[in-house]
C-alpha cells in the first residue's frame, strides 16, 4: 500500500509544572526538508530529534514544533524566596518613602512577594538537575513518538484514498488502450486503399509486387503492437508497485515516465484520427497520475 506525504500529528505530556506540546506537519518534497522550532533548553537534543524525524517519516517537508507551557506555580504554593532581591526592594522602597514623604507599607511581605524576582518556583528534585533533565527528555521523546504515530496513521488514511484514485486512472488508460484495437485494424485497410488509389493514378496496370512491398513497409513503420505490449506491462507494474511496502513514490514516478513514452510513441505512429483522440485521453489521465504521484511517500 502507499502512504501520502501529507500528514499531521499532535501529542501532549506533562512534567512537573510544565505542559509539553508536540506538533508535526508534513507536505510533499523530494527530500527530507526539516524545520525545527523548540525552546533553547532542548537545542542539544535537536540532532536526535532530526534523526528521529528522518527515520520515521523518510522524506517530505517536515515542520516540527516543540513548545513548553509553565503551569500556574501558585497553585502548588511552594516557592524559593530570593533574599538579596527582597533586601534591595526594601532599601529602594524606604529611600523613595523618605524622599517622597509617603508612608512605608504596613504589610511588607504582601507587597514584596508581588514584586518580580522576589520568588522562584522550586523544581522537584532540584538537587539532581542532571537526572531531571534526562527524566524530562524521556517524557518529551515519548510525546514526539506519539505525534509521529498519529502523523503516520494520517498518512496511511490519505494514502488509501490516493491509491484508489491512482488505480482508477491506470485502469482508465488500460481501457483506452483496449479501444485502440478497432481503429488500428481499420487503419491498415485505409492504408492499403490509399496505396491502391495512388498506384492507379500512376498507371492502369500497377505492379502488385510493388504494392505488397509498400504495404509491408508502412505496416512495419506504423505497427504499434510492441508499444501496446510495453504499455500494458508498465500499467501492471505500476499497480503491483503500489501494493509493496511504503516508500515507493519515486519509483512510481519513474514508471509514469515510461508510460508517457509509450503513449507518445503510440500517438506519433497512430496516423488515424480516432486513435489520436484515444491517445490524447490517455495523456490526460497520465497527467493526473503524475500530479498525484508527487504526494506519494
Amino acid at each position: 500500500m502507499i502512504y501520502s506525504m501529507t500528514g499531521f500529528g499532535k501529542a501532549t505530556a506533562e512534567y512537573g509544572n510544565k505542559k509539553i506540546i508536540v506538533t508535526v506537519r508534513t507536505l510533499n518534497s523530494k527530500q527530507a526538508d526539516i524545520q525545527v522550532r523548540m525552546p533553547v533548553a532542548f537545542k542539544e537534543k535537536e540532532l536526535e530529534i532530526r534523526n528521529l524525524l528522518t527515520s520515521e517519516l523518510q522524506r517530505g517537508k517536515i515542520d516540527f514544533t516543540l513548545s513548553v507551557e509553565e503551569q500556574n506555580t501558585s497553585a502548588v504554593g511552594v516557592v524559593n524566596l530570593q533574599p538579596e532581591q527582597i533586601k534591595e526592594y526594601v532599601y529602594q522602597i524606604r529611600r523613595i518613602s523618605q524622599e517622597a514623604d509617603i508612608p512605608e507599607p504596613i504589610n511588607w511581605f504582601e507587597v514584596l512577594l508581588r514584586l518580580p524576582g522576589s520568588t522562584s518556583p522550586i523544581q522537584a528534585n532540584e538537587e539532581n538537575a542532571d537526572e531531571i533533565c534526562q527524566e524530562e527528555w524521556d517524557i518529551v521523546k515519548m510525546a514526539i513518538i506519539d505525534s509521529l504515530k498519529q502523523l503516520n496513521e494520517f498518512r496511511k488514511q490519505e494514502g488509501t484514498m490516493l491509491q484508489k484514485v491512482l488505480s482508477e486512472k491506470i485502469e482508465n488508460i488500460g481501457s483506452l488502450l483496449r479501444e485502440i484495437d478497432q481503429p488500428e485494424g481499420e487503419r491498415v485497410a485505409q492504408i492499403k486503399t490509399k496505396l491502391e488509389e495512388a498506384l492507379k493514378q500512376i498507371s492502369e496496370g500497377f505492379d502488385r509486387n510493388r504494392l505488397e512491398q509498400e504495404m509491408i513497409y508502412y505496416v512495419e513503420k506504423l505497427d504499434v503492437n510492441e508499444e501496446k505490449t510495453r504499455l500494458r506491462n508498465h500499467l501492471d507494474y505500476f499497480l503491483s508497485t503500489m501494493d509493496t511496502l511504503p516508500g515507493q513514490g519515486k519509483k512510481l514516478g519513474f514508471i509514469a515516465q515510461e508510460i508517457g513514452r509509450e503513449i507518445n510513441t503510440l500517438g506519433s505512429k497512430s496516423n488515424h484520427a480516432e486513435m489520436q483522440q484515444l491517445v490524447v485521453r490517455m495523456k490526460d489521465e497520465l497527467e493526473q497520475i503524475k500530479e498525484q504521484v508527487l504526494n506519494v511517500l
